[in-house]
């Protein structure tokens, strides 16, 4: 480190002077804050002291892109930035499966002994954490030094509020302690308690500026800030929770408790009312007590997390589609009200089905005015017996979906008719028919029906798509009615249309500018958000991941569905045998790409985006990444599910029958036909134990 840096003009310093000088002066304002702030002893003056920040903030000026994550200008505000970078996570940011009832915790612990396969006397430990209600955050530490902050985002990709995070009080920037990791990346909850948040409330009241609804949208809103200060104005506080990842230095730890204890040791805020339980009856009676206390607590609550206590455990059970198999988000029953249902009305979604939406009287749910209810569909009401003008008791699904849980019965009105689904639809006249087969009603018209066409859109600039911000529903009606947008190739050309949305109500020269922002960051898209942004019928997030894992461009899907017309094909056989595809899923994948239409849009759509190619993960020194794997017979070891899932994680690729394409088929007991014809076709046959050594155990 350079010497004698603090008497050199900053217009003098060379950067690697400067560098010094700005770490010299972070230790240094910092030192000068606590002795301030917290043991009310200051050493200088304030002139002496405003003088340390003008410096650093001059020399930062000079040198931008030496700024540090710990600087000290980040806790009086730096210029508001003109927008989030985009920031992709290490390792996704997985969501919960949520359990309702005791049932449902009774399964999750039943899943886990079949998975592993545990008898019914084993003990599995747990770990069990109150379910903050507030904002996602990663944070990510590099020697000990914090660096980046992120949003969830989508949980693959979020948003870069690395000085936002940086002025939370209980967000270290530097982890106590010796022999921290060199690289580490964790996960927790930024939230505000309620008195903080009523006290806030109550400030910007008087101030005259809007109030935020809940403590939750308060801590969400103020870590989103483009200006640090705001969020630093604002009570935020942040429970670390879980990690993310890390250069394996935290491979020493065995369980959840010892790494809370270590996120506690080196300095960060861990939720003291986490509990280990060991049986799933203390699991449901720590449930029980948070609920009783729910109230009392400082912070929103909405459930209980239950996390499998050992991490090699945790290994093991790995992921199902986008969630933890060793974690369940125990939520509290949801609030219930009694309102009238008004009225019934049809909505045509994105596939033709016809979804019957309850119309209620507004009424207030768990703090949320609730003035419309899904009621799913004709099975559903004929058998609740939902008619119009009926009292109905509503309640929000996990505190987010409202719902119509039963009819009042003694309140019903005298006349009140049995609903009736409509058998065309709505919006375009069509015949709507159901199959035999099927719970829904489907709209015939297909592209002639302007609410699928509507739906599709919407669909297609979803979250879970390509995710354009400020893009929503009511635009997308308004655009396609006045023609601006017909088809999705449209939405990334209306910057040659911007005269026409400036022109629009509601809509200036600043609002078009961030439109056409956002769309041109979504020009380039990867290969399995694509493919759900299509809209195939049964076509979710998840088989969406399947099939970019699968063909990993889109080039070799295109190609491949084209061959797969045939049923009989070999291309059509390698559909139906990925892992998760059955042949109704496939026939409707092989459909959408069948429509000369679908494939007209496709290419006018592919002429104005990119699509990147999938990466299968990379796993060092795995010897299966990128290999076809069918497993069969029973295994002796672990479950077939465990079998399946540890693969995946090596970065191979599972089937449920074997092909020339397969590499390896791993037979147990009783393996049956698929062994006699991976004979047949050469397929290199692996026993239990033979794959066990290829993986390394």
């Amino acid at each position: 480190m350079a010497k004698g840096t603090a008497t050199i003009a900053p217009d003098k310093l060379s950067a690697a002077d400067a560098k010094a000088e700005l770490a010299r002066l972070a230790r240094e304002i910092a030192r000068h804050d606590q002795l301030y702030h917290q043991d009310d002893d200051p050493e200088i003056s304030d002139a002496e002291y405003d003088a340390l920040r003008q410096r650093n903030a001059a020399i930062e000026q000079l040198f931008p892109k030496l700024v540090r994550a710990d600087s000290p200008s980040l806790k009086v505000g730096a210029a508001p930035a003109a927008g989030f970078s985009k920031v992709a996570h290490r390792r996704p940011m997985l969501s919960l499966e949520n359990g309702f009832t005791e049932e449902d915790v009774a399964d999750f612990f039943a899943r886990i002994r079949r998975f592993l396969k545990l008898g019914p006397d084993d003990p599995i430990d747990i770990v069990a954490e109150p379910k903050i209600d507030g904002a996602s955050a990663s944070l990510t530490y590099e020697n000990g030094a914090y660096r980046l902050g992120a949003t969830r985002g989508d949980g693959s990709v979020g948003e870069d509020v690395t000085r936002n995070i940086a002025t939370i009080g209980d967000v270290p920037q530097k982890l106590k302690g010796r022999n921290t990791p060199a690289l580490l990346e964790l996960r927790g909850e930024v939230y505000m308690t309620r008195q903080d948040f009523i006290a806030m409330n109550e400030r910007r009241a008087a101030a005259g500026e809007p109030l935020f609804a809940n403590p939750r949208n308060a801590a969400a809103g103020s870590l989103r800030q483009l200006d640090p200060q705001v969020t630093m104005s604002r009570p935020l506080h942040f429970f670390a929770y879980s990690e993310g990842d890390s250069d394996g230095a935290l491979d020493r730890i065995k369980t959840q408790w010892e790494f809370l204890e270590q996120l506690r040791a080196w300095g960060f805020a861990v939720n003291p009312l986490a509990r280990r339980c060991a049986t799933p009856d203390e699991a449901l009676a720590y449930h029980r007590e948070l609920a009783a206390e729910r109230a009392t607590l400082p912070y929103d609550i909405d459930g209980v997390v239950y996390k499998v206590n050992r991490r090699d455990w945790q290994q093991r059970l790995g992921l199902v589609s986008r969630a933890p198999r060793w974690a369940l988000a125990h939520k509290f029953p949801a609030e219930q009200a009694e309102t009238i249902l008004e009225k019934i009305d049809i909505q045509v979604g994105r596939t033709g089905a016809l979804t019957p939406v309850a119309h209620l009287k507004p009424i207030n749910v768990g703090g949320v005015v609730v003035a419309r209810a899904t009621l799913h569909n004709e099975d559903e009401i004929a058998r609740k017996d939902i008619r119009e003008g009926d009292s109905v008791i509503i309640q929000r699904a996990g505190d987010v979906i409202p719902q119509v849980v039963q009819v009042v019965l003694a309140k019903r009105r005298k006349g009140a008719r049995k609903f009736r689904m409509p058998e065309t639809c709505p919006v375009c006249g069509s015949h709507a028919i159901r199959e035999p087969d099927e719970v829904v009603r489907r709209c015939t018209g297909g592209l002639i029906c302007p609410a699928q066409a509507v739906e599709r859109l919407k669909h297609f600039v979803s979250r879970g798509a390509f995710d354009i911000e400020g893009f929503g529903a009511k635009h997308i009606q308004a655009f396609r009615e006045d023609k601006l947008v017909q088809s999705p190739a449209d939405i990334f050309r209306l910057h040659k249309r911007r005269d026409e949305i400036e022109d629009r109500e509601g809509w200036g020269k600043q609002s078009v500018e961030k439109l056409l922002a956002a769309i041109e960051q979504r020009r380039q898209i990867g290969l399995d958000r694509f493919i759900y942004a299509l809209g195939i019928r049964q076509v979710g997030e998840a088989t969406a991941k399947l099939l970019a894992r699968n063909y990993q461009s889109l080039k070799a899907l295109r190609a491949a569905m084209k061959e797969a017309q045939d049923e009989e094909s070999e291309a059509f056989r390698e559909l139906d045998n990925i892992e998760g595809i059955g042949p109704s899923m496939a026939a409707d994948i092989v459909g959408f790409f069948g429509e000369p239409h679908n494939l007209e849009a496709l290419d006018d759509l592919t002429s104005e985006i990119g699509v990147e190619d999938a990466k299968l993960p990379t796993v060092s020194g795995s010897r299966v990444a990128g290999k076809t794997v069918v497993f069969t017979g029973s295994l002796e070891t672990m479950t077939r599910d465990e079998a399946k899932a540890r693969a995946e994680t090596l970065g191979a690729k599972v089937a449920g029958s074997v092909s020339k394409k397969t590499d390896y088929l791993v037979v147990g007991a009783d393996a049956g036909s698929k062994a006699k014809k991976a004979a047949e076709l050469g397929v290199t046959t692996l026993t239990e134990q033979e794959w066990l050594a290829l993986i390394g155990g």
